[in-house]
Formats: C-alpha cells, sequence, structure tokens
C-alpha cells in the first residue's frame, strides 16, 4: 500500500543513487546568469528546457510568459489542480544566477560544470537557487509515484528569472495574473538555514534600501602639494560622515531607521535559544559588532544594519598626488518590517545636517526589495513545522525573516498568501561568489522534509481553507 514513509524513501532512493546529482548537473550546465547580457538566451533555455518539459510529465499545464519589463528575463508558470476544494500550494523559485565568475573559481572547479566534492556539490545555482527548487519538484515526483499518480491537493508554480537583478517585472506579473495564482499558502525554498544542521521555516525575509552618499567639491582634482592642508579633502568629510551613522562597533547611530519598539516580544520568543553561524573562510561572528544587548539571532533577523557596499575616491588603482574631487559611497540598509522605509532618507537628511554635514548629498535613495513577514505562529507556519519535524525526527527552527532578502511582499500583496520558506542551503555557500556550493546533507534532508509535506498536503488535517 502506498504509504508516507514509502514516499520519503522514494525520495531519498533517488538522492542516494545519483539521480539528484544527474538533474542538478544538466540544470546548472545551462548558463543563465541575469547579469550577463550575452547569457539571455540561457534564460529561455534554462525555463524550456530544464523546467518545462519536466514539470509537464508530472501532471502541470506549464506555459513561458516574457516579462513585463523589457530586457528582463521571462517567467514560467505551471498548474496541477486535482480538486479545487483540496488546499493549493504556490511555489516558487528562480532559475537565474549570478554572474559565473569563471576565473575567480579554485582549480578543478567550473561555475557551469558540477563537482563531486565529498560533502558537496560545487557549481553555480546549486545552492541560489537551482539546487533548492529541483529538490522540492524531485520530492513531488516521488510522493506521484508513490501514489499512483496523485497528490491529493493542487500545486502552482512559479520560476522567474530575473530575481538576481531585484526580481524585475515579478510583482507586475502576480499582479496581472492574481487569479490564476491564487494558493493558500506560499512553500518554497530560498536562502540559508541558521546552521548546516538545522532544518529551518523562515516566514518572511529583510528588505533592502539602498542611497548614494556623494561629497563632491570641484570639477577635477588639485595638486596635493600646494593645496593639501589648505582645502577640503572629500573623503575625509565622507568618512566623517559615515561615522557618525554608524559607529565603530557596527551600532547603528541614526536610531529612527530602527524598530522603533524594540525587537517585538513574538519575534524574540521565536528566536529564543535560535543558534547562527556556519559561515566559511572569512566570513565570522564577530561578538561585539551590532546593536548591544541583542542575540546575534536577534541582530540578524530582529534589527536592522547598516552596510557600506563600495566607497570611492580619486583612483586607488592608480593613485595619483592630488586632492581628490569627490568622494561617494553606496550604502545599504537591511530593515524588518518592523522599520519605516519610507522615512530613512528624510531621518538620514536631518542627522547629518544635525552634525554640521550638509554638505554631504543622499542620492538615489529607495527600496530594492520590500521587507515581508507572516506571523511565526499561523496555522501554516505551525503545520509546516510539524510535516518537517515528523520526517526528520528532529526539531525545526522558525525565524521571523531571513537575513537576506526574498520577493515575498509580492505574493503577500497580490495574492496574500502567508509565507514559508524552507532553506536548502547554509549562509557558508558561497552563493554570490566563486566556489559555490550545495552541501549533500542539507540537500538529502531537504528532500526528505518536502517528501513528507507534499505526502501530507494529501491527507487530513491540512489548515482551513483562507
Amino acid at each position: 500500500m502506498p504509504s508516507r514513509d514509502g514516499a520519503i524513501a522514494r525520495a531519498l532512493s533517488f538522492f542516494d543513487d545519483g539521480g539528484f546529482e544527474a538533474l542538478l548537473a544538466r540544470l546548472v550546465a545551462i548558463p543563465s546568469t541575469s547579469q550577463d547580457p550575452e547569457h539571455a538566451a540561457a534564460l529561455d533555455r534554462y525555463l524550456a528546457d530544464g523546467l518545462k518539459a519536466w514539470v509537464e510529465r508530472l501532471g502541470f499545464q506549464a506555459e513561458i510568459h516574457p516579462n513585463p519589463l523589457p530586457g528582463f528575463g521571462p517567467i514560467l508558470t505551471a498548474t496541477r489542480i486535482e480538486d479545487p476544494a483540496r488546499p493549493t500550494i504556490l511555489l516558487y523559485g528562480h532559475g537565474d544566477t549570478v554572474r559565473g565568475l569563471d576565473d575567480q573559481w579554485h582549480d578543478g572547479l567550473k561555475p557551469w560544470e558540477v563537482k563531486d566534492a565529498g560533502d558537496r556539490w560545487y557549481g553555480r545555482g546549486t545552492a541560489d537557487n537551482k539546487g533548492q527548487h529541483a529538490i522540492n519538484l524531485a520530492a513531488l515526483e516521488a510522493v506521484l509515484a508513490e501514489r499512483g499518480g496523485k497528490l491529493g491537493a493542487n500545486i502552482k508554480l512559479v520560476i522567474e528569472t530575473a530575481e538576481e537583478r531585484g526580481s524585475k517585472g515579478l510583482r507586475d506579473f502576480v499582479a496581472a495574473n492574481r487569479d490564476t495564482l491564487a494558493a493558500d499558502a506560499l512553500i518554497a525554498s530560498d536562502g540559508p538555514r541558521v546552521v548546516p544542521e538545522l532544518p529551518t521555516i523562515a516566514t518572511g525575509t529583510r528588505g533592502t534600501w539602498h542611497c548614494d552618499l556623494v561629497v563632491k567639491l570641484r570639477e577635477g582634482g588639485v595638486h596635493s602639494g600646494h593645496w593639501g592642508g589648505l582645502t577640503r579633502d572629500p573623503a575625509v568629510l565622507l568618512a566623517h560622515a559615515i561615522a557618525t551613522i554608524c559607529d565603530r562597533d557596527g551600532k547603528v547611530l541614526v536610531r529612527e531607521w530602527l524598530p522603533q519598539g524594540g525587537v517585538p516580544a513574538a519575534v524574540k520568543a521565536v528566536l529564543d535559544g535560535c543558534p547562527v553561524g556556519g559561515g566559511e573562510g572569512a566570513a565570522s561572528i564577530d561578538a561585539g559588532w551590532g546593536e548591544p544587548g541583542l542575540t546575534p539571532a536577534e541582530k540578524i533577523y530582529g534589527w536592522c544594519s547598516f552596510i557600506v557596499l563600495a566607497m570611492v575616491s580619486g583612483r586607488p588603482e592608480n593613485p595619483v598626488n592630488a586632492v581628490a574631487p569627490e568622494a561617494r559611497a553606496h550604502c545599504q540598509i537591511r530593515y524588518t518590517v518592523d522599520a519605516d522605509p519610507e522615512g530613512f532618507a528624510a531621518a538620514l537628511r536631518r542627522h547629518l545636517d544635525a552634525h554640521g554635514l550638509d554638505i554631504v548629498k543622499i542620492e538615489n535613495p529607495g527600496i530594492r526589495m520590500p521587507a515581508s513577514r507572516t506571523a511565526p505562529d499561523h496555522p501554516w507556519v505551525l503545520w509546516t513545522q510539524a510535516s518537517l519535524q515528523a520526517s526528520l525526527g528532529k526539531r525545526v527552527q522558525v525565524i521571523p525573516n531571513s537575513s537576506g532578502g526574498l520577493p515575498g511582499d509580492v505574493f503577500v500583496d497580490h495574492l496574500g498568501v502567508p509565507l514559508v520558506w524552507i532553506p536548502h542551503s547554509y549562509s557558508g555557500c558561497k552563493q554570490h561568489g566563486p566556489d559555490e556550493h550545495l552541501l549533500k546533507a542539507t540537500a538529502r534532508e531537504g528532500i526528505a522534509g518536502f517528501a513528507g509535506i507534499w505526502w501530507d498536503l494529501g491527507e487530513a488535517g491540512v489548515p482551513h481553507r483562507t
């Protein structure tokens, strides 16, 4: 007789017998980076050759749509409806990657080729996000095989190819197709676990707000011998401005940017005892960095951070003896739904002016990716947590939002769905640099956990329809 244990065993057999590695290699071999225009055709190929035929074999009706915004990658949608009275889950992923950075990978590694290295698979997209949505679809295939082609629930799928360019066009697309994409919950995978060995559910993401800080004093540089000590140095002024924004230990000094009531009690409660870690190489947790009095988990899942992403004055690659004409820094705030990004620019202007730094201009301010959050005790979150714990036999950590950014706000705003993100990666996966990789143990737990989720959707006890 078909059984839950049988479905999980099928998924694990596919993984252990090399089926998943072969699938991953096929998907990674398509160089679908959205950040290199010369690879634009690969975005279409990833959806058409990599996914469409596969999901159609699983009983989906699939279609590839042009992006509503010219110049950005296409979007695949697929629906598998068995009974409209049963729950409908929306599954999301992105088939685009960041640049390959071919010349920066270690010897023997190539971005568009999966390399088995013992406990991990190397390759661009193994973790972000090809490997993650492939795990979920492979688990679904195992459950359908165990149940004789039936699921007992409905699945809708959205795979975009512009996530690494800010998910441009996705909001317009979802808004225009809200009836087609209507669902009871989004259950999908992206981002890292809190630590590699602990299964994690994130119920949202932090948002990102950006701006340029600019000090421009003149049209060209002036001789440092004749003018050094007489004329203002824009780099020094900019450095002082940044020092007023964030102290030497990473504490944000523009207090209007922060959650005004502190970390909410519900967020503190769900993060109690939550570990943070799993970085590799240069990445590490500096105990004294950030907001005093907060745990590491509260700092990245419940608070805001300020980061200088890039800063330049003069020509660092070819310095000359001149006082530079200008200095510029591109800055970012990672924020939660408890902060007000609409007031960030005005608060920064007031702050700089109060410090006598009206010469520092704020250019190009704005939200790149909005924050999102579903209540950690939402019925769909608790149901998914219970399903995963039953499948994996271990605790599953719920966090109120992941530390990075994802377009969950699009689905909340236009579909009204709760967000249940189940990451299959970890923070040391090097997803935006050379040597990106997927840990085998984490991926194996992922395919088992999702097989249990797909099975449980066809059973009794699923949350009431919204």
